[in-house]
């Protein structure tokens, strides 16, 4: 990291790493919704290629190639929203005089959205942001998943499980929507595709677990990790709300957290 921070204690002293850290562990569980079929398939085909019920060393090093595609495609697609957040920003901050302005109102926006999001997990409607996706979208992920769940046989014996687990980057996640703006918000890649990617790893021991061990997670105990991942967003969602209100003027308590700032 910059200034010669390592890795570790960066994710201590980051209260933005440590809510992303936390979205992940506990996001988990809300993965196999979306996840665990896929999951349940090539975990199946792997015990059959292995002829053995037994967990061997081959299926672990597969499982854990798979997350680690999911775990970089999630860091990818923060970097390409960050950048996206950072053009915007810098054409704005270089064709107006309203700059501060902009970048406020969207760290309210996004901020909101966020809180919003954790509000629905905490009242159990966490389903609602689906309803913002886009029928063709829609359409569009479930070819994806078809695309995928199809070629299994062919992706699930070498290091191609990598790629499988990577087009997740590409499905529809509530966990990942949220995060996705937030990166956008702070118009930093970097940062955002270490943020993202460390959102995938926390989702790791829940999938692994689910693909080798579990097999499945009681109702009962993932309504209890909804109602914690919503009260992470909560505090991730209040960073780029506070930011906003600050640069519109409004002082309130915030996260000392490097958004966006204009060059110069």
């Amino acid at each position: 990291m910059d200034g010669g921070i390592t890795a570790p204690t960066w994710v201590a002293e980051s209260p933005e790493a440590i809510a992303f850290l936390f979205v992940g562990l506990l996001g988990g569980a809300h993965c196999l919704g979306m996840c665990g079929p896929l999951v349940s398939v090539y975990a199946d085909r792997l015990s059959e290629r292995e002829q053995t019920d037994s967990l061997t060393l081959f299926q672990v090093r597969q499982h854990a190639l798979f997350n680690v595609g999911r775990a970089l495609s999630y860091a990818a697609l923060g970097a390409t929203f960050a950048l996206a957040g950072s053009l915007l920003f810098g054409a704005v901050d270089a064709l107006s005089l309203f700059g501060t302005g902009v970048r406020g109102t969207m760290g309210l926006l996004v901020g909101s959205a966020i809180i919003l999001t954790g509000v629905g997990y905490l009242v159990g409607r966490s389903s609602a942001m689906d309803r913002f996706t886009p029928a063709p979208v829609t359409r569009l992920f479930g070819r994806i998943s078809g695309w995928a769940t199809a070629r299994v046989d062919r992706l699930v014996g070498g290091p191609r499980i990598l790629g499988l687990g990577a087009i997740h980057g590409l499905l529809p996640c509530p966990i990942i929507y949220p995060a996705y703006l937030y990166a956008f918000a702070t118009g930093a890649p970097v940062r955002s595709a270490a943020l993202l990617g460390l959102l995938g790893l926390g989702t790791i021991p829940t999938l692994f677990l689910y693909g080798t061990l579990l097999g499945q997670v009681s109702a009962r105990r993932r309504k209890t990790l909804h109602r914690a991942l919503g009260a992470s967003f909560l505090v991730l969602g209040y960073i780029p709300l506070s930011h906003g209100l600050m640069l519109l003027g409004v002082m309130v308590p915030h996260l000392h957290v490097p958004f966006y700032q204009p060059l110069g």
